[in-house]
């Protein structure tokens, strides 16, 4: 008989995994905020000595090479505190890139007045898909200005119909 947090296969189980995310994220939060910086995401990938802790940060304006310096200086001496491996693993810092799905209200207020794509978990007047700009973000919803024929529309999107969503990326000429 296995407990829940057993290694299956060589693998650890999804639950530990996850309590693993969260206990890195938890330790890895307030760090960076005292740095002035966002915890985005933190995932442990990998098992036994090639495991690899991905810390995703950003902040308004973006994030520099210096700035995931100064957060993997910070975060590697807390994380061999908890010690979260029995054996040696690589801690990986870097930005979430411009493309990254947005998941929580502050990652729609950082792009307030800036065009995204929604792809829609039912469609909204028989469209599965939506590009807008950002124009309000509260704790359930967001607002678009949504293009028309000759026309914008304003629409309020709650987060629980959104299934995917990303700033657009404009490229210049």
């Amino acid at each position: 008989m296995r407990d829940a947090g057993a290694v299956s296969e060589g693998k650890p189980s999804v639950k530990r995994a996850e309590a693993l995310n969260l206990r890195v994220q938890e330790v890895a939060a307030p760090i960076l905020q005292s740095h002035g910086l966002e915890l985005v995401e933190a995932v442990c990938v990998g098992q036994g000595p090639r495991t690899v802790i991905r810390v995703f940060i950003d902040k308004p304006g973006g994030i520099s090479l210096t700035d995931c310096e100064q957060a993997h200086r910070s975060l590697s001496p807390a994380l061999d505190v908890i010690d979260p491996f029995p054996h040696a693993y690589t801690l990986e810092i870097s930005s979430p890139g411009l493309d990254r799905p947005l998941r929580s209200a502050q990652d729609y207020r950082r792009l307030i007045g800036q065009p995204i794509t929604l792809k829609l978990r039912q469609p909204i007047q028989a469209q599965w898909r939506l590009e807008g700009t950002v124009l309000d973000v509260d704790d359930r919803a967001v607002t678009l200005s949504v293009p028309q024929k000759k026309t914008a529309e304003t629409m309020r999107i709650e987060f629980d119909h959104i299934a995917l969503a990303r700033r657009k990326i404009e490229f210049s000429k």
